[in-house]
């Protein structure tokens, strides 16, 4: 994760649309928060029993949050202190989703942690594998993409985001 990708993707979505953002936005050109604290990320693990992927912390360090780049495409990065388990936050998704015809979507649903999209139409959910020397699972997830579409990690994600803005503007 790197902060001049973060930055970039700010200054192309600001600039696009800057309607869409914040006075305070507009004025430091940047979409992101004050960084977590080592603490904060630290309870959010144990709260959710897990060890949070080193890139997400990384993130969480840089910005703890990040706001949407567009009012239609993109989703909102949830502060550390937000983020929790889908089934805590939509637990119908999770039942809809868990029906026979599809259910290895639902099994990947019932463990995921919600990090982006808490408000949104969308989620951005990171899947801890049952298997510990298996990487995490990365989804931009809605029922209308359909589905998940995965990433490699998150630098994948904000490197699509980033690609998508310099299409559109």
């Amino acid at each position: 994760m790197n902060i001049s990708q973060l930055k970039e993707i700010s200054a192309i979505a600001i600039q696009h649309n800057p309607d869409h953002f914040t006075d305070e936005q507009r004025k430091l050109g940047w979409l992101g928060y004050q960084p977590a604290t080592t603490e904060a990320i630290e309870a959010a693990e144990q709260k959710l029993g897990v060890a949070l992927p080193g890139d997400y912390k990384q993130f969480l360090l840089i910005t703890n949050g990040f706001f949407t780049t567009s009012d239609s495409t993109e989703l909102t990065f949830a502060p550390v202190e937000e983020i929790d388990y889908l089934k805590n936050i939509d637990d119908f998704i999770v039942e809809v989703w868990s029906d026979p015809a599809i259910i290895d979507v639902g099994e990947q649903l019932i463990r995921s942690i919600i990090i982006g999209g808490i408000n949104d139409e969308q989620y951005f959910l990171l899947i801890p594998n049952d298997n510990e020397s298996i990487e995490w699972t990365y989804w931009k997830f809605a029922s209308w993409i359909p589905g998940a579409h995965p990433y490699k990690n998150l630098d994948d994600y904000f490197t699509s985001t980033l690609e998508f803005l310099k299409k559109e503007c």
